[in-house]
Formats: structure tokens, C-alpha cells, sequence
């Protein structure tokens, strides 16, 4: 019983670190976010229009990427995490 005890308290107590690193980490909101992103945007050389900021839905979050001109995947720069809940 003692070890169901324990076991049960380890994962309350992991759980809650959990928790705790979502809601005190990442942009309180996607707007915030946006303008961090284009924040740091502003900040490279755009001239050739290579870098950008997109929305991504699904993980919650804005990506500074730098794409280039042949037909390669867009390397990303910074990710902006925002909080979903």
C-alpha cells in the first residue's frame, strides 16, 4: 500500500511540474506572439524576402522560418509557443 502511496505522489507531483513549466513558459497569447515573431523578424535583412513568420495551428505556435530559392525545406530560425488553454 505504501508503494501504490508513493507511486500515486510521484505522479501528482510530476504532473503538476508539468503544469507548471506550460503555464509559466510561452506568449500568454497568439497575437503576442505574432508580434514577437515579427519583432525578430524585422531584425534580419530582408531584402530578399527569404525570411518570414507563419501561424502554426496545431502546435499552437508562430515559427520565424528562412526559406531559399531551390526547392529545399525552409530552415526554422526561433519558435513562439503560445498558450492554447
Amino acid at each position: 500500500m505504501k508503494i501504490v502511496n508513493l507511486v500515486s505522489q510521484v505522479f501528482f507531483l510530476f504532473l503538476s511540474l508539468l503544469f507548471l513549466i506550460y503555464f509559466l513558459t510561452g506568449y500568454d497569447s497568439a497575437f503576442e506572439a505574432d508580434q514577437y515573431c515579427h519583432s525578430y523578424l524585422s531584425s534580419y535583412d530582408n531584402l530578399s524576402g527569404n525570411y518570414g513568420c507563419d501561424h502554426d495551428t496545431e502546435t499552437h505556435q508562430w515559427i520565424l522560418y528562412e526559406s531559399n530559392d531551390n526547392k529545399e525545406p525552409a530552415k526554422i530560425i526561433k519558435k513562439f509557443r503560445y498558450k492554447f488553454l
